[in-house]
């Protein structure tokens, strides 16, 4: 598999219901060197008792999750001391959310601190030194903009899944990677499956050949239609086109990859880990059904053949519709036998493995035990992080975290033109969704605007095949 070249693998070795994404109902020093405006600084990583400061970005829930998880980590103190989203009823949502839950020695975000617009993220990385954390948690159209304001300013970088929805921004956040790996930066990317012990343990048990060689891998996240903003009806008129887009983001392609990057990377991303490599080509399925009033830009359904180069086969059915069969799981097969990878959700307990090509409690051979303080995969994920800053410890995932994406967009796009398509076509390719995002303000218009019916362009399997709408 194509891996990043330093990223720190534990050593230790499940949806939205559960995890730091609702957050909001549950609830001496190692020094490198960096160059910010073109003169060497020290980059120095906190250690001990010192306490890392953090930046939001993106005060959603995922926002709000991720800053909880940021704030209740075990390797030495951090505190929360700037703010930044586009809406200001989002920012003050999350800032009363996590101000009532946490110690006031690592909250101090008064509204000085506070930022809203979309140059509020600049502002908001300003109030931190070189060696903090800034977490990016918008919508992942904009990623590419905030890391690399985030590596200007030297500071280490936690951003949530998926990092882009095409090939130029793919392109670009690939070589901003590089560039953090040259300045010693932290960056970890929330693929929290990487970070579930019994998923790095099952990856290791199938690298040493406990199933043979993996042959096929089978992927469901089929659920109900209610997923976050999956489906969007039109734009009400206020606010502008833009906003109101972006806060029904999982409906946009531009904004997020729709449905498919956004929530179905959490199956294909682990299989292809279980893998080892990524696939080179995809062919695809998919429909819209019953949408009625529903204006959004996803498919209902989609069901993807990968191909990896060997010749193995990922199958992947992802479904938004109610009334319908659920099923969310993972599964490799290989030549001596079968593994169950998620037993239920992205990555749920247990994992195991199995001696037949059916889940076989009389055939299982081993079965995931996971430590009580290492079950939760999200603040794994930020535990991991802040050792590696705190120590020092090489650590950077951009690389697999824009793979991921690229493979997601890989499948969405085989469905959407029904053409077989190749991952180095996808990721040479030149469309980009959002051009010029960087330059956008309060005033911009959409990138995808509506026609006189209100509706937005939707994908044409077979009619057009060179873009997706």
């Amino acid at each position: 598999m194509t891996q990043p070249t330093d990223n720190k693998t534990p050593a230790s070795q499940p949806g939205e219901g559960s995890t730091r994404r609702t957050f909001l109902s549950a609830t001496g020093a190692a020094a490198a060197v960096t160059t910010l405006g073109g003169m060497a600084v020290p980059l120095v990583h906190a250690q001990g008792s010192e306490v890392i400061q953090l930046a939001l970005v993106g005060c959603g829930g995922r926002g709000t999750g991720a800053t909880a998880n940021a704030l209740g980590v075990k390797f030495g103190p951090t505190k929360l001391v700037a703010m930044a989203d586009v809406f200001k009823d989002r920012l003050t949502g999350c800032h009363n959310a996590l101000k009532r839950r946490t110690p006031p020695a690592q909250f101090d975000v008064p509204e000085d601190r506070q930022f809203i617009g979309f140059d509020g993220y600049k502002q908001a990385m300003d109030a931190l030194k070189p060696g903090d954390i800034v977490i990016c948690t918008t919508p992942p159209a904009f990623r590419w903009v905030h890391f690399t304001y985030a590596i200007k300013k030297g500071l280490n970088v936690f951003m949530e899944k998926p990092l882009t929805a095409d090939g130029p921004t793919s392109r670009r956040m690939l070589e901003l990677g590089k560039e953090a790996s040259a300045k010693g930066l932290k960056v970890g990317v929330g693929l929290m499956s990487r970070h579930q012990r019994a998923l790095q343990e099952a990856q290791k048990r199938i690298a040493d050949g406990e199933i043979g060689d993996i042959v096929t891998m089978r992927g469901y996240r089929m659920a109900g239609g209610n997923l976050a903003s999956f489906r969007s009806e039109k734009w009400p008129g206020t606010p502008s086109e833009l906003l109101w887009q972006i806060s029904r983001f999982h409906s946009f392609l531009w904004a997020s990859g729709g449905a498919f990057n956004d929530y179905y990377i959490h199956i294909v991303d682990p299989l292809c880990w279980m893998k080892g490599s990524w696939p080179v080509k995809a062919q695809a399925v998919g429909g819209r059904h019953y949408r009625g009033n529903y204006v959004d830009q996803n498919f209902d359904s989609y069901s993807v053949e990968y191909t990896f180069a060997d010749g193995a086969k990922l199958h992947f059915d992802g479904r938004c519709m109610d009334g319908a069969e659920q099923i969310y799981s993972s599964h490799a097969h290989g030549t001596k036998g079968m593994a169950v990878l998620s037993a239920s959700g992205d990555c749920g307990l247990p994992s195991s493995i199995y001696t037949s090509q059916n889940a076989d409690p009389a055939k299982r051979t081993w079965e995931s035990k996971v430590p009580n303080d290492q079950r939760d995969p999200y603040q794994n994920e930020w535990n991991d992080l802040v050792d590696a800053i705190r120590n020092n410890k090489p650590y950077n995932e951009t690389e697999y975290g824009v793979y991921a994406s690229l493979v997601g967009s890989l499948g969405r796009m085989a469905a959407h033109t029904g053409k077989e398509i190749t991952l180095d076509q996808i990721l040479k390719s030149t469309h980009e969704f959002a051009p010029d995002i960087d330059k956008w303000t309060m005033d911009s218009p959409a990138p995808v605007q509506a026609g006189p019916d209100g509706r937005y362009p939707v994908p044409q399997p077979g009619i057009v095949i060179d873009r997706e709408y």
